[in-house]
């Protein structure tokens, strides 16, 4: 594992590569997962825009492939994982070639207290709602699915 350096007295213990992601981010203050206290207070697992390091399966790659991908999560969905590698390259890894994914480090605060990603979410819905309605209007002709009775 590659030994964590700190830049200068306001920057986190983090690995050389991910220092510049950090910094692309607006040096957000970085935390570290809860695993021991009272459950309420634990705050374990990947986030969004965390820093990870993702060992990739050997033999699923061709010959002098790196097997590490560095960057941050993007997303996950069941059958990959998104990552904002360290040369700015967007990638899907399949999760079938995953051996192993490590945190480097929270970028973000845990879900239930990120309020600008709760607020994301919530205008996400509208969004997706509004074009669900839309589609409907299309295909349909009408707009009185929303109604009851």
């Amino acid at each position: 594992m590659p030994s964590l350096i700190t830049m200068s007295s306001d920057s986190p213990e983090l690995p050389e590569w991910a220092i510049s992601i950090w910094e692309s981010l607006g040096k957000p203050e970085v935390s570290e997962d809860i695993l021991t206290g009272p459950l309420l207070d634990r705050r374990a697992g990947m986030r969004r825009d965390d820093l990870v390091e993702i060992l990739l399966d050997a033999r699923s790659l061709p010959d002098d492939s790196q097997e590490w991908v560095r960057g941050r999560l993007i997303g996950t969905n069941k059958m990959s994982i998104e990552i904002l590698d360290t040369d700015g390259v967007y990638r899907y890894i399949a999760r079938d070639v995953i051996v192993e994914v490590r945190l480097i480090a929270h970028m973000r605060p845990a879900y239930i207290d990120d309020e600008e990603l709760l607020q994301f979410e919530r205008e996400d819905h509208k969004r997706r709602t509004k074009i669900h309605e839309d589609v409907e209007k299309k295909t349909k002709g009408s707009d009185d699915d929303h109604l009851w009775g």
